[in-house]
């Protein structure tokens, strides 16, 4: 599968036209320059020619923003990863300082690379983006993301240039998709870094410097994951900007679409408020769970420490207790393996599927030694019991009387299938049916 690297100076439309491709919105689109700041990574399809597009930080010297050296460094590490570089100008400013610049950086590349002008969305404007021919980078192909005019002929010019295109022949192998979760500031971006060994993610001291959610492949040590570091979840009273507001809304999405969830938290600031809120929320959405404490080489040890840190989390996310517990330091490399052992284990659980006459065999007498308790002088009898067939573990209780079970009861049922059948880190659905 090929790789198109989408590049340009800030705010000529790279954004709007990487939504199109992928056909969604995935990356964050504003009047603000500079709101791209990571790669952004999405797949297209054109013609059956599947790719993967790469969106970048718009390229910028001697500016204001403070991100300006590592915006560059992105733009510099998706070039070279790309088969094929887009190269974004803009009809309405000419060819700016910037766009000189980054046209002689791509010269150097050895890429193929294909010119877009953007925003020509009238019939006068094709003339101006006659100009860029001077580039040296071949004819242009004048465009309009926003509406995509002349994108039809743009991509199947870039189709041509791949190495080879994906036709279909084989089914694809299912990633599972790993969502980076926290609070701003707690190490995310520095974990996904460690893994990779490539800087996919811009790292500051700067809280809130992730915007977009960030998707890295990860195929070492045996295991094959979708990685996503994901903008640090903040309570709504602080989200003031509308950037920050999209970068929450994508962190929610990433909880949505993943199948397990890292949340990490702050070892020096313990557990928040904020923590527990994007618990819930990975509760809510019903999926598996591992919990990474971050910076634990800050904390001073003493005999206990870890139990007690342990002991005060747990009580915390009480009755969801049955999950896996990390405490990391990824400045020191520091149990960063096993957490994504721990991931690797959740989602092989999440995934279990126990047969019905084993669920029968082993639930049925735990059920007989400690029965529903009667209401209002009517027994209850559950009867039959089957895993459902849905994306988390669930299972049905069939009985005569669903409605007297109370949640009490419920949690009972749960435990028992958390003691015999291993779902940690898992949700388990308990539904009671009649029967």
């Amino acid at each position: 599968m090929g790789i198109l690297a989408i590049v340009g100076r800030p705010n000529v439309g790279k954004s709007t036209l990487f939504n199109r491709l992928v056909g969604r919105r995935d990356a964050i689109v504003d009047k603000v320059s500079g709101v791209t700041r990571d790669r952004n990574y999405g797949k297209a399809d054109w013609c059956g020619t599947e790719f993967s597009v790469i969106d970048t930080g718009g390229y910028t010297e001697n500016s204001e923003d403070i991100f300006e050296k590592e915006i560059k460094k992105q733009v510099i590490l998706a070039i070279e990863e790309a088969d094929v570089i887009l190269f974004m100008c803009e009809v309405d400013t000419g060819i700016t300082d910037y766009d000189a610049e980054i046209a002689n950086i791509l010269r150097k590349s050895n890429k193929p690379v294909v010119l877009a002008v953007n925003k020509v969305d009238t019939g006068e404007k094709v003339f101006g983006s006659f100009e860029f021919n001077s580039l040296g980078l071949g004819e242009p192909f004048a465009i309009a993301a926003a509406d995509g005019g002349g994108t039809g002929d743009l991509l199947d010019k870039i189709c041509s240039l791949f190495p080879g295109s994906s036709h279909g022949d084989e089914e694809e192998k299912y990633i599972p998709n790993i969502a980076i979760v926290g609070k701003p500031n707690v190490g995310k971006s520095s974990f996904v870094n460690l893994l990779s060994g490539k800087e996919r993610s811009i790292v500051t001291s700067t809280a809130g410097t992730t915007r977009d959610s960030v998707s890295t492949r990860f195929t070492k040590f045996g295991y094959d994951f979708n990685i996503i570091d994901t903008a640090g979840l903040r309570k709504k009273s602080k989200v003031k900007e509308d950037l920050e507001f999209y970068s929450v809304m994508r962190a929610v999405r990433s909880i949505e679409n993943a199948d397990i969830c890292i949340l990490m938290m702050d070892a020096e600031r313990g557990v928040e408020a904020q923590d527990m809120s994007i618990f819930y929320l990975i509760q809510k959405n019903r999926k598996g769970c591992v919990i990474a404490v971050n910076k634990w080489d800050t904390i001073e040890k003493e005999t206990n420490t870890m139990g007690d840190f342990r002991k005060a989390i747990l009580e915390k996310i009480a009755p969801f207790s049955d999950l896996p517990l990390i405490f990391t330091s990824v400045i020191n490399k520091q149990r960063v393996l096993d957490v994504l052992k721990a991931a690797a284990s959740v989602y092989e659980n999440y995934n279990r599927k126990i047969p019905t006459s084993k669920l029968n065999e082993i639930m049925l007498p735990e059920i007989e030694n400690y029965p529903p308790p009667s209401t209002k002088g009517k027994f209850i009898k559950i009867k039959y019991i089957t895993q459902l067939p849905s994306s988390s573990p669930a299972f049905a209780f069939f009985c005569n009387l669903p409605q007297y079970i109370k949640d009490p009861y419920k949690r009972f049922l749960e435990n028992k299938i958390r003691k015999h059948f291993n779902f940690n880190g898992c949700p388990v659905g308990i539904i009671l049916k009649k029967k």
